[in-house]
């Protein structure tokens, strides 16, 4: 009998030890509202983000086109710098032979 005593206050302390663990319904309720607030300020702060991210985006692929027509008419001035020349050059070549020929 006093063994049974002895394992039922030993029961009873496991119990009790545990107990002091467990949280009121309210603490926890408090608890799991504060974590839905961080994730929704985690979610509002990645929606800024990708917001941002996209603006970027867009800014860099309107760079880029723009960088991209700004060469090709720089590749046009240095082609028809020389082109022009070349042909003005070749014109005054043939004029040249066809008044001497005359």
């Amino acid at each position: 009998m006093s063994q049974l005593r002895e394992d039922l206050r030993g029961d009873i302390a496991q119990l009790a030890a545990r107990l002091d663990q467990v949280v009121t319904e309210d603490v926890y309720r408090a608890d799991q509202r504060a974590v839905e607030q961080r994730i929704g300020q985690v979610e509002a702060g990645l929606s800024h983000l990708r917001g941002d991210h996209e603006q970027m985006t867009e800014r860099v692929a309107q760079q880029r086109s723009e960088d991209q027509a700004q060469a090709a008419a720089t590749r046009r001035l240095v082609v028809s710098s020389f082109v022009a020349p070349l042909l003005v050059m070749i014109a005054q070549l043939w004029l040249t032979s066809q008044g001497a020929a005359s």
